[in-house]
């Protein structure tokens, strides 16, 4: 008896995510989504002054690329988030001190979060960005420093995670939820359709 047909991707491709997020992992294998997972290496820097819909699909471009050269016939997702807070691009913070200043940028205020997606396979590729606007709500220095401390903000764009502990600093969100936490999965899903 053969396997169900996947929901969320129909094609015969093998499918590999190229990323080292077990975020993106917990949300593929969420949506039944049979894949293996290959680290595409260190993260490049910005593209020059590319704005952010360009510039989070050009450096998932880059990710999902650096691992379709080994991969030869497989599909492959490559994604990259960023915050952005009145203009200011936010990526990992590199320790608690970051993680602070960032949080303290972000509440009380709304910022976008941008996410790019990649499909790659072979020669042929496809990208798309999706943004979503998040209202934090205004917080008090003792509960930034916690947080900050906490060693939850470090691997996360912006300094925060929506699906952790900063859950309950989000006061409202116009968007994609999933793009929040790293994978606006219904826009991967329309570009992996492309590739049957």
């Amino acid at each position: 008896m053969s396997a169900a047909p996947s929901l969320f991707y129909s094609g015969r491709s093998p499918v590999v995510l190229a990323s080292a997020s077990p975020r993106r992992v917990a949300l593929l294998r969420q949506v039944g989504l049979v894949f293996t997972v290959s680290d595409p290496g260190p993260d490049r820097p910005w593209p020059g002054e590319a704005d952010p819909r360009h510039g989070v699909r050009a450096l998932a471009l880059d990710k999902a690329r650096r691992v379709a050269e080994k991969r030869r016939g497989a599909v492959v997702i490559g994604a990259d988030t960023v915050v952005v807070a009145r203009g200011v691009r936010l990526g990992k913070p590199r320790g608690p001190d970051q993680a602070r200043d960032m949080l303290r940028r972000l509440h009380g205020r709304t910022h976008e979060v941008w996410t790019g997606v990649a499909v790659v396979r072979d020669g042929e590729q496809r990208t798309a960005a999706e943004c979503t606007r998040v209202q934090m709500a205004r917080l008090e220095e003792e509960e930034i420093l916690a947080y900050a401390r906490s060693g939850e903000p470090l691997d996360k764009a912006g300094g925060y995670a929506i699906q952790g502990l900063a859950a309950g600093f989000v006061r409202r969100i116009d968007g994609d939820y999933f793009n929040v936490v790293g994978l606006p999965l219904s826009r991967l899903r329309q570009v992996l359709a492309e590739f049957v």
